[in-house]
């Protein structure tokens, strides 16, 4: 790990669970924030079955869905970042 990274890193971001509940993805960090974010923002996850949606990792920036190609950072989430949905590809 780089020195700045290393600097950066803040044991009480590390997402420690997840619940999707009533149109929201919650995830409860290890100091016990509890960060909400609407599913609607995210529209793979939006789009997938509930067992695709079970199918995640909790790592320690973020949260990963395999059969989804979907990672979402612990960062942005707490920014409130809205991500931009992707741009169709012409040809």
């Amino acid at each position: 790990m780089s020195q700045r990274i290393q600097n950066n890193f803040d044991e009480g971001k590390i997402p420690v669970s997840l619940e999707i509940r009533d149109g929201l993805l919650l995830v409860t960090l290890k100091d016990g924030r509890l960060i909400g974010t609407p599913l609607s923002w995210y529209p793979r996850l939006m789009n997938a079955t509930p067992q695709q949606l079970e199918n995640y990792e909790l790592w320690a920036f973020g949260i990963h869905w395999e059969d989804l190609d979907e990672d979402l950072g612990i960062e942005g989430m707490l920014m409130g970042i809205h991500p931009k949905p992707p741009v169709p590809q012409v040809g």
